[in-house]
């Protein structure tokens, strides 16, 4: 009996700091992708990024 009750303590505390370290990793993604957009610009703040053409003013 108490080895079964710490077999599942110790199943549930793997469950609970994998199931963290996952959590951390998807969120530090995400906010490094958030970095790179707004360091690199995203193509909306330059219009002839799309393939228009500039017009040149003599």
């Amino acid at each position: 009996m108490v080895r079964t009750n710490a077999l599942l303590i110790a199943i549930a505390t793997m469950l609970a700091a994998t199931s963290a370290g996952i959590w951390f990793l998807i969120s530090e993604q995400q906010e490094a992708q958030e970095r790179r957009a707004k360091f690199f610009g995203s193509s909306n703040d330059h219009p002839t990024s799309g393939g228009e053409k500039m017009k040149v003013e003599w």
